[in-house]
């Protein structure tokens, strides 16, 4: 079986979003209805910016801040 490439990166993007949502569940609490639609509405770049912000950021709101 063959996997396309844009098959493959929409995977990658969509493990990546299960990652970066449990963790911010496990450090925030449970997320609301608006933060889960932002994490299924961000690009790529925007979820890996959130998933560095993540380490440092003191409140959830700080981790989607544009900067």
């Amino acid at each position: 079986m063959r996997v396309g490439r844009g098959t493959l990166q929409q995977g990658l993007q969509q493990g990546f979003h299960t990652v970066l949502e449990r963790q911010l569940s496990k450090r925030f609490g449970p997320l609301s209805a608006e933060t889960r639609q932002r994490l299924t509405q961000a690009t790529p770049e925007q979820l890996e910016t959130g998933a560095e912000r993540l380490l440092d950021a003191p409140t959830l709101s700080t981790v989607f801040e544009s900067h």
